[in-house]
C-alpha cells in the first residue's frame, strides 16, 4: 500500500540521517585485512566496524581488544540464541532497497529477502525464531520529499515473511485506530515469541504499542516511546524520549507501574538501545558503542569505538 509521507519532524531527520549512513559510511578500507571467522559463541560484543562496515567482535570480558572483523558487511546487524540478521543496503540502486540476510550461528546465510528501503532497525527474538526490521521507505517515487517507515518480520522455521505490519490492528483509547499515515518502527519481541512491542507513529505523536502475535492485535500503552527495546525479564522497556527538535533521551519505562527513569547519558540518543542484561543498556552514540546502567545510578561508559549497531551473544 502506497502511504503518505510521516509526518513526524523527528522521523524525516531520522530517514535523511539513515540514508547519509548507509550511503558514506560503506568503505573499504580495511578489507586487505582477512577476515576472521566468528560465531555467536556466548560472552561477545559484536557490532558493525564504522571504518570498514564489517561485522567485527571482541569479548564482553575485554572489549578494549583489537576486533575480529568477519568478512560479512551490514548497514545494521542483531543476534539472540543461534540466529543473526544483517541488513545490508544495495549500492547504487534508485529507488534504495535492502537485502536482509537470515544467518546462523557461524554467521552463513540462511535465507535472503530483498525489500525496498534503507536500514532504520534489526533485531532477534529472544528465543532465535523471528528476526524483524525497519526501513525507510520512499513515498509514491523517490522524489518524494520524505520517508515513512516499513517494519517487518520473518519466522525462520517456517519461513513465513511478514513484509509490514501496518495493517496490524491497533486500540488507542480503547478505540479501533485509523489513519492514513500511520507507521511503525522498533519492533522487540518477548521471551514467549509472542507478545511484542513496537512504536506506532501518526498526526504527529508516535505511541508505544503491545501486541499479541498469534492474536495479531494491539493496543497503545503510552504516547512520546519510540524504539522500544524488551528488558530480558521482561519487565521494562528501554526506548528513546523525544525532549525537542531532533532531541531524544534515553529512558526506562517499567511496564506495570508506568514509572519512568531517565538514564544518566545526557546526549541525544537516536537508536534502539540493546539490553546487555537486566541492569545494563547498550546503544550506538557518536562513533561508538556506550553501556549505561538502567537505573540511572552511573555515567556511561564506552565499550568500543568506531562501531555501532551492538549485538550481545549470551
Amino acid at each position: 500500500m502506497k502511504k503518505l509521507v510521516l509526518a513526524l519532524a523527528g522521523t524525516a531527520v531520522l530517514a535523511a540521517a539513515a540514508v547519509t549512513y548507509t550511503v558514506s559510511a560503506r568503505h573499504d578500507t580495511a578489507d586487505a585485512e582477512p577476515a576472521a571467522q566468528l560465531s555467536l559463541a556466548p560472552g561477545q560484543l559484536l557490532f558493525r566496524s564504522l571504518p570498514t562496515g564489517r561485522v567485527g567482535a571482541v569479548p564482553l570480558t575485554g572489549t578494549d581488544a583489537k576486533p575480529q572483523l568477519s568478512g560479512l558487511k551490514c548497514d545494521r546487524f542483531a543476534v539472540a540464541r543461534q540466529t543473526a540478521v544483517c541488513l545490508a543496503v544495495k549500492p547504487g540502486t534508485l529507488p534504495p532497497v535492502t537485502d536482509v540476510l537470515v544467518l546462523d550461528d557461524h554467521l552463513a546465510v540462511r535465507h535472503t529477502q530483498t525489500l525496498p528501503g534503507t536500514p532504520s532497525r534489526a533485531r532477534v527474538s529472544p528465543d532465535g525464531k523471528r528476526v524483524y526490521w525497519t526501513l525507510f521507505v520512499t513515498g509514491d517515487s523517490y522524489a518524494a520529499t520524505g520517508f515513512s517507515t516499513r517494519a517487518g518480520m520473518y519466522e525462520v522455521d517456517s519461513g513465513r515473511l511478514v513484509k509490514t505490519i501496518e495493517e496490524l490492528p491497533v486500540f488507542v483509547g480503547g478505540k479501533r485506530y485509523f489513519a492514513p499515515d500511520v507507521n511503525y518502527w522498533g519492533i522487540t519481541f518477548a521471551a514467549d515469541g509472542n507478545r511484542f512491542y513496537a512504536t506506532l507513529g501518526s498526526k504527529g505523536k508516535t505511541y508505544l504499542v503491545e501486541a499479541d502475535y498469534g492474536r495479531y492485535r494491539g493496543k497503545a500503552l503510552r504516547e512520546n516511546v519510540e524504539c522500544p527495546s524488551l528488558s530480558p525479564d521482561g519487565k521494562r522497556v528501554a526506548f528513546k524520549k523525544k525532549v525537542g527538535d531532533g532531541v531524544w533521551r534515553l529512558s526506562v519505562l517499567d511496564l506495570a507501574t508506568m514509572a519512568e527513569t531517565a538514564l544518566a547519558e545526557q546526549r541525544s540518543v537516536d537508536d534502539q538501545a540493546l539490553w546487555q542484561d537486566d541492569h545494563t543498556v547498550l546503544y550506538g552514540l557518536d562513533n561508538a558503542v556506550w553501556a549505561v546502567p538502567a537505573d540511572g545510578s552511573a555515567a556511561p561508559r564506552k565499550l568500543a569505538g568506531d562501531a555501532a549497531s551492538p549485538a550481545v551473544t549470551g
